[in-house]
């Protein structure tokens, strides 16, 4: 007997989705502490509008460079960083259809059928995500609900929060019994249909090819791997959530105010790091609002405009890694502990190039200071830095989506 099998359904348990491996029969069926080391942690943010190169980009490559208009607001941190230029993510192209790959490094977004690959974070949740209460934290500065730079293995977004308020009630308020209990039965509804699906995959195998058998294999192995976080998940409802002195930020509704909405998100998210609720988080930041004006013409006052925005966004950026370097943990500061990514999808919005990506990386133990220039024409690839990133948070990775190895001359300080 032969299983009829639709790939398209997948399980959906406690917020995690997992699909079935692409098989032969679906083609044919036309369907906390640091125990030694120190904790390792990861911010990955990204603007969606570009960034306007001619004042992010320093003219000289190396130590010596000189700061940008754009790095000059981050001065105070140009020994804890590192930018880069004449990076790219290989045959990512669309415009801005390319902002659903910025963590994943998918090909051709602007494709009919376009399916995403997984996320970097969420590929180190699967390896360190249990460590912490919360694997990992998916957040968006955004009025749409459907941003994010987060995807599952089967290349599902992941739904991300939008509300800082929200996100501090979610990290530091307990709740009461009846919520803990209630949460807890959700997360064992989740382990026993992730039992059913096992139960139901290994009837399908005997009726699969031995390709497909592998397929499975592997599929088994990422159910066993779910279970596990599920179980993790159920210990630490059980565990006092962390208590701080900060107070729960009120939320800003207005689109316009997006540069003080993402301070309030950097307060926060600056709170879970400390208290170690996570390790991995990233922030989407929408700046749709401002789209008119990033296809800029290269008009003097449309550039000024612009540029003014931008410059807040960079300030914003720069209280965010103080606040991290003022903050000591095992005699180290959380930035030294904490990787920074900071970049977007396009060079140029204005030209919708997604090429020569403006992108920094701060903090994290490296040994920074400098500008690491690559071809502008023929671009190194910015997975080759996600892939530095896994190593440093002790994943031994051989590749990750279009990575050719690691990034060049990005050293451990």
């Amino acid at each position: 007997m032969r299983f009829s099998i639709n790939r398209r359904k997948f399980l959906r348990a406690s917020g995690i989705s997992l699909a079935l491996p692409l098989l032969e029969g679906m083609a044919q069926n036309s369907l906390g502490k640091d125990q030694g080391n120190p904790i390792r942690r990861m911010v990955a943010i990204q603007t969606n509008m570009g960034i306007l190169p001619q004042y992010f980009f320093p003219d000289k490559a190396g130590l010596d460079y000189v700061a940008s208009p754009y790095l000059m607001r981050l001065k105070a941190h140009k020994s804890e960083m590192t930018v880069f230029s004449g990076v790219s993510l290989p045959g990512v192209t669309g415009g801005h259809t390319a902002e659903r790959c910025f963590l994943t490094g998918t090909p051709h977004p602007e494709r009919g059928g376009f399916r995403n690959w997984v996320s970097l974070d969420q590929v180190a949740a699967e390896q360190i995500g249990n460590q912490t209460r919360f694997p990992s934290l998916v957040l968006a500065m955004s009025g749409e609900s459907g941003q994010t730079l987060s995807y599952t293995r089967s290349g599902a977004p992941i739904s991300a929060e939008r509300s800082p308020r929200k996100l501090f009630q979610n990290l530091f308020l307990q709740g009461s019994k009846e919520q803990l209990a209630t949460n807890v039965e959700a997360i064992k509804q989740g382990r026993s249909l992730l039992d059913f699906v096992g139960d139901q995959s290994k009837r399908l195998n005997r009726s699969l090819s031995k390709l497909d058998q592998a397929r499975m294999d592997q599929y088994y192995s990422s159910v066993r791997e779910l279970e596990k976080r599920l179980h993790s998940s159920e210990e630490w409802e059980y565990k006092p959530k962390p208590v701080v002195a900060a107070k729960a930020p009120e939320d800003i509704d207005d689109a316009r105010e997006f540069v003080r909405k993402t301070r309030l998100m950097f307060d926060v998210i600056k709170l879970a790091l400390e208290t170690d609720s996570t390790r991995l988080i990233t922030l989407f930041i929408d700046t749709t609002v401002i789209h008119n004006i990033t296809h800029h013409g290269n008009r003097p006052d449309v550039l000024a405009e612009l540029k003014g925005h931008e410059e807040k966004q960079f300030d914003a950026l720069n209280g965010f890694l103080t606040s991290l370097k003022g903050t000591t943990e095992a005699g180290q500061s959380l930035l030294e502990r904490t990787m920074v990514l900071y970049g977007t999808c396009m060079g140029s919005a204005n030209s919708h190039s997604n090429v020569n990506l403006p992108v920094l990386l701060a903090g994290g133990g490296f040994r920074h200071g400098k500008h690491l220039a690559f071809d502008k024409e023929n671009n190194h690839p910015l997975t080759n830095l996600h892939l530095s990133m896994l190593h440093r948070l002790g994943i031994p990775a051989k590749e990750f989506s279009t990575s050719r190895g690691t990034m060049s001359g990005l050293e451990l300080a």
